[in-house]
């Protein structure tokens, strides 16, 4: 069974780093990119990050790039978003999905639960 689970939100003051966690279990997850969204109530999901685990090829939105890191742990079958000098239009729900490569969009094989981040002024 393939599973996702992402975890590690919480509530952080603006300036201040968070490290999403996305666990995965049920594939082969070298072979799989693992991707990050975010969701606002009222907007649309949009997808932040991602990274290709075969290739280790990384993607950003620019609105993310230059303050969140994405890496993986093949070992623990784990990717994370490190989230650093956050800001309140930073606060979401947070969903890992995976697929065999990045890509846009939302029709993404695999999502997880999401992980609620809160960024005060």
């Amino acid at each position: 069974e393939v599973q996702l689970q992402a975890s590690g939100g919480g509530l952080v003051q603006a300036g201040g780093s968070l490290r999403l966690s996305c666990a995965a279990s049920g594939f082969t997850f070298d072979d799989y990119a693992i991707g990050w969204f975010r969701q606002v109530p009222g907007k649309e999901r949009e997808g932040i990050s991602c990274i290709s685990n075969n290739d280790g090829r990384t993607y950003y939105a620019n609105s993310v790039k230059g303050r969140f890191t994405i890496s993986s742990d093949n070992a623990k079958n784990t990717v994370y978003l490190q989230m650093n000098m956050l800001k309140p239009e930073d606060t979401a729900v947070y969903y890992c999905a995976a697929d065999l490569k990045c890509q846009d969009g939302l029709l993404w094989g695999y999502w997880g639960q999401g992980t609620l981040v809160t960024v005060s002024s």
